[in-house]
């Protein structure tokens, strides 16, 4: 393979974590990570080896100095704040992160590393909402719209990549994924919430009528498009990431519970089911039309919702054990 020497940032956080889990015996990784809330060490499996370095990207200097110490010839940007919620409350942090850091990362690389390769991981939240009756998908045409502080700060962090790859040239792509699931995702997520609320017969909420749909993505394999895309993808292009499963929000829970009461049988856990007020500028609907990563990168995710979600119930029945 082409790259060898990866700065992978917010490596310690859900899907960065799963990441280096996958690939960290075929490259040199580092880990460059804030250790946010939402991060943990453990998300790192005994076995991997690869250097944790803590801190932010929005700091200049630290990424230069890991760049020249360890020969870094590729950069994936994991860092971001993530969470909806929190960016209703608390928008600067995105700002910060989203925004300053991803910034950063491009004026160090302009100024003093233009050959490093710069896989910039967004999400589909960029492109705003699609409505439940229709068969829309958000492809690389799709108009940006962002409809929170956190969607907004990313649209806001790729535009800034597309940017520097046209006035400077820098090697960059960036990607744009579904909702991933998974281990090692927090606990305030939508499926971790439903599992660990359910294992501790605590209320599970589910905004407004549960109607809301997204296209679900089991974390690996949106970890394997990241992968192709950074050794086959082509400089300044969009590659879009997605599951093929378009589900509602009433019905992950649903599914969940129906497994969980499978393994404990003798409680209603659908009862524990609370409906609470819809959240502000809540999107409808969000679904990834796949068609263009499988024909330029060969592209498939190949798991299902069905084996995927059996398997993340499992992983936090093990974390809840101990």
């Amino acid at each position: 393979m082409k790259y060898q020497n990866i700065l992978v940032t917010g490596g310690l956080g859900f899907i960065g974590s799963n990441f280096v889990n996958l690939f960290h015996s075929e490259f040199n990784i580092i880990i460059l990570d804030k250790l946010t809330y939402a991060a943990s060490r453990s998300n790192i499996l005994p076995d991997t080896k690869c250097e944790v370095v803590i801190g932010d990207i929005c700091d200049a200097n630290l990424i230069k100095n890991i760049i020249e110490q360890h020969k870094i010839d590729a950069i994936v940007n994991f860092a971001a704040e993530s969470h909806v919620d929190n960016s209703i409350n608390s928008p600067k942090a995105f700002i910060d992160t989203n925004i300053i850091g991803t910034y950063t990362i491009l004026d160090v690389i302009k100024n003093y590393y233009p050959s490093i390769r710069l896989v910039h991981v967004s999400t589909d939240e960029v492109f705003g909402s699609l409505e439940l009756d229709t068969n829309d998908k958000f492809s690389n045409s799709s108009s940006y719209k962002p409809s929170s502080p956190y969607s907004a700060s990313k649209a806001a962090s790729d535009h800034l990549v597309r940017a520097w790859v046209h006035t400077y040239g820098i090697d960059a792509i960036i990607t744009n994924c579904s909702n991933n699931y998974g281990a090692n995702q927090h606990i305030e997520k939508l499926i971790p919430k439903t599992i660990t609320n359910a294992l501790e017969k605590k209320p599970i909420t589910v905004y407004g009528n549960g109607k809301n749909v997204r296209d679900w993505i089991y974390v690996e394999d949106h970890c394997r498009g990241i992968m192709l895309a950074l050794n086959r993808g082509i400089k300044g292009n969009s590659y879009l990431f997605g599951g093929n499963n378009e589900i509602s929000n009433i019905e992950v829970v649903n599914i969940i519970l129906d497994i969980i009461k499978q393994e404990n049988s003798g409680f209603d856990y659908h009862s524990l089911i609370t409906y609470v007020t819809d959240r502000p500028g809540h999107d409808l609907r969000y679904a990834i039309d796949n068609t263009e990563s499988q024909l330029k990168l060969g592209f498939k995710p190949s798991v299902s919702f069905q084996e995927g979600i059996a398997s993340t119930i499992k992983w936090y029945m093990r974390a809840y054990a101990n």
